[in-house]
This record gives C-alpha cells, structure tokens and sequence, in this order.
C-alpha cells in the first residue's frame, strides 16, 4: 500500500510515517496541499492522510479540487476540529474517513487499510483466493490453514495482487505501488520477487501472461 501524507506537523508527521512504514506501508510525505496536489498528478497512490489545516488553503479546498478533476482514490482526514459541522463538511468535500487528533497510530492504520480494501471491494478485513488468505489487519498468511513466512517485501507484493484479483496487475502498476519512488526495481526484481513467492506458496498460484502483468489464481484455475 503506498500512502501520501499531508500534513504540516513536522514531528506528528514523522512519528506518523515511521509507524506506517514499520508496518509495512510506503509512505510518502508532504507538507503543503500544493505539493500533494503535483504529486497526485505525477505518481500513483493507494491512499492519501490529509490533514485539514494546511499553510496553502484548507485541507477541504484541496479536496474538493481533486474530486473535480477526478482524483478518487480513498482519502483519510486528519483534525483536530471536533465540531460535527466540521466534520461534515470534510465528507462533503469529498472524505472517505475522518480521524480526530490527538489519536492512536493503530487506528489510522486500521482505517487506511479498510478504505483500500473496499476501494478494491473487499469488505472483510482476511482477503482469500481460494484455499490462500492474507490477513490484512496482522500480515499474516496462510494456505490451507498453515502459516507462511514472507519478507516485507513479498508481502507488499502479495497483498496488492490479492486486492486486485482477480484483475491483472502490469509490472508498471507493481512498481508505482509496491516499491519506493527512489528505489523503483530494475527490470528483474519483480521477476526474482514473483518467484519466491510461487515457491511458498505454489507453482500455479501466480500467473504470468506474458507481456501483460501477473495475477493470483486459486490452485485449480491453472489446471
């Protein structure tokens, strides 16, 4: 899941970002609604934390801009107005979900993760293909009942290939949202990742058509 967040704070946002990413989220940080909005115009994101009290025009302007001109990716606001006539107008413009400050990291987290997975269609927090299941709240997986061990990065890959399925995910998609801006891999990392994971968890779990992308099939869909 790749995450721009925009907010001003510099301490809460630092302390926020470093949370996200030990949890396995990349996360991209920005300070003004001016530079989120070249952003949301040049790169690819999952998700956007924007916080309401920005230096360049209020976090409800910028909404509101983006949903005019057809950005709709899932949007977490940030607070600390608690009035309700507050809070309305942040989903007027056009705010997925609303998080008041002072707050606990875990349940931002708890909320990106929600809005990405129904943005997918996925209302259930264990997304599942078959006999395989990914636990989005705690990143585990299983298949058939067992538990797999994945580095961070497979992962990051897993889970997004599970929110897409079963659409086919093109290696440019894999690599706006599954890798760093400043690490994007070179032409064999995917390749070498890809692999690893049909080790773990089966040859015919992850489908390769050829010059188009991957996706996850369940066990059987292959034969």
């Amino acid at each position: 899941m790749k995450v721009l967040l925009v907010e001003d704070d510099q301490p809460l946002a630092e302390a926020l970002a470093d949370a996200l990413k030990d949890a396995g989220l990349l996360v991209e940080a920005v300070t003004t609604g001016g530079d989120a909005d070249f952003l949301l115009k040049t790169e690819r994101y999952d998700v956007v934390i924007l916080d309401m009290g920005l230096p360049d025009g209020n976090g409800n302007h910028w909404l509101s801009q983006w949903r005019e001109e057809g950005i709709d990716l899932p949007v977490l606001v940030l607070t600390a107005r608690e009035r309700w006539s507050d809070k309305a107008a942040g989903f007027s413009a056009g705010a997925d979900d609303y998080v008041t400050k002072p707050f606990e990291t875990a349940e931002v987290l708890f909320r990106l993760r929600a809005l990405v997975r129904r943005s997918h269609g996925h209302a259930h927090p264990v997304l599942t293909i078959g006999d395989l299941a990914f636990d989005t709240h705690t990143g585990q997986v299983t298949l058939a009942g067992l538990p797999v061990t994945l580095t961070t990065q497979e992962s990051r890959l897993l889970a997004y290939l599970m929110h897409a399925a079963p659409r086919l995910v093109t290696r440019v998609e894999l690599s706006e949202h599954v890798y760093d801006r400043d690490q994007e891999p070179d032409s064999n990392v995917i390749d070498v990742q890809i692999s690893r994971l049909r080790r773990k968890l089966g040859s015919d779990r992850i489908e390769t058509v050829r010059g188009q992308g991957y996706r996850v099939l369940e066990a059987d869909q292959s034969r």
